[in-house]
């Protein structure tokens, strides 16, 4: 199935929620098994968030995440410490040519005892667990977040904590700190101090309930929105100044490309606005090293906006759903784009005008989808296999309708 998107561009306003961040929701899940005292409300309801909660309210032999790549991460960690029991994780022919080497042999050092069922360094693995004392632990710095995650978050059940030395420049720090920033929401003790994460061992916390803010990697969609359209202003929730989220970075990033972020405090949400007589740069240059998620996102909208751009610190996008960057650079050039890409960066030229009635192709990737609806404002154009949104934002169409978006199935 496809959607084919077209809208007038008229001027539009509403107000809606999105659901909790993926993210949080996520390490809050990992921990809350861990800790039954802890107390969660408003879980995303991604597909990510769906199958973590599943397997980890019912730990099969067999499990198999999909194209769940945090839950493969998180899963990896959490079974390789559940005491003699025995476990298979796979996922989709994706997730099985998506690395987690790094991980495994971490945990191994450890004292893990996880091995390879087909290919050495990729999924489906054969995971023995047993008990686990901790200690300390050096990784590169240059690794995904979500490995390093997956360790801190089985940190504190570990007799003698986990100590893990980053070495070199860090990706996705962002991500890090969100995971400290919940364990010491849980009372757990942790630092991250000159590269160096320790986390304290816990065999229990006090009863705590925490909330997930909304989640701000969705909100970038209509961000993208509200700058390609003529004149529009959303009231979105619920969202705090004060985010653990690094990808909060939108407020900043989306003022060079014309939308105004204001909070509204009293009731946690967002107002975005086009700003009035905005004068468009001819270029901008951005280091996403921390935000590699929302990259995506910025690059459409600076090929609608005819803005060049050059992108950097995106090497982690090479082994997401797609390779991010490849699937960028095929999808925009159909529309005209004039675009490069090495192993670690987007380059985009400036764009005069937009191919119409262009079919986009989206890799069984959910930001592909997302990121390139929003040129609907701008041409017609169609989204083959939107249904893959639901892995991160179910109800992305639904918001779409309500911004007289209008889709037709094809």
């Amino acid at each position: 199935m496809s959607y084919s998107i077209n809208h007038n561009n008229s001027s539009f306003s509403n107000s809606f929620e999105i659901s909790g961040s993926k993210s949080e929701s996520n390490r809050l899940i990992i921990l809350n098994s861990i800790y039954e005292n802890l107390k969660i409300d408003n879980l995303s309801n991604s597909d990510d968030t769906v199958v973590l909660c599943k397997y980890v309210n019912n730990l099969e032999n067999y499990i198999d995440i999909h194209h769940a790549g945090t839950a493969m991460r998180f899963l990896t960690a959490l079974l390789s410490i559940q005491k003699n029991k025995e476990f298979v994780i796979t996922g989709s022919k994706r997730m099985k040519q998506r690395p987690i080497e790094i991980l495994v042999d971490a945990l191994n050092n450890l004292g893990a005892d996880i091995s390879y069922k087909d290919k050495t360094g990729f999924p489906p693995l054969l995971i023995k667990g047993k008990e686990i004392v901790g200690g300390e632990i050096s990784l590169s710095s240059d690794t995904s977040s979500q490995y390093i995650s997956a360790l801190m978050l089985i940190a504190p059940i570990l007799k003698n904590g986990l100590s893990i030395n980053l070495k070199g420049q860090i990706t996705s720090k962002p991500y890090l700190d969100m995971t400290l920033a919940i364990l010491k929401k849980t009372g757990i003790k942790c630092c991250f101090e000159n590269n160096i994460i320790s986390i304290e061992p816990s065999s229990r916390i006090h009863d705590v309930s925490i909330s997930v803010e909304s989640d701000w990697s969705s909100v970038s969609y209509f961000y993208s929105i509200v700058a390609l359209s003529k004149d529009s202003e959303l009231d979105i929730g619920t969202f705090y100044e004060s985010s653990i989220q690094g990808d909060i970075k939108l407020t900043e990033i989306y003022t060079k490309l014309g939308v105004e972020t204001k909070f509204i405090k009293s009731s946690s949400r967002i107002l975005l606005k086009k700003i009035n007589d905005f004068v468009k740069p001819d270029h901008i240059d951005l280091d996403l090293t921390d935000n590699p998620d929302i990259a995506q996102t910025i690059a459409v909208t600076c090929f609608g906006l005819g803005i060049s751009c050059d992108l950097v610190g995106l090497h982690t996008l090479k082994i997401k759903e797609t390779d991010r960057l490849k699937a960028l650079k095929i999808e925009l050039s159909k529309l005209g784009a004039e675009v490069k890409i090495t192993n670690n960066s987007f380059h985009l030229g400036s764009s005069f005008s937009i191919n119409t009635n262009i079919s986009i192709e989206t890799y069984n990737d959910h930001r592909m989808a997302m990121a390139f609806a929003p040129l609907a404002l701008l041409t017609s154009i169609t989204i083959n296999n939107p249904e893959v949104v639901s892995k991160s934002y179910k109800d992305f169409w639904k918001d779409l309708k309500s911004l007289n978006f209008k889709l037709i199935k094809v």
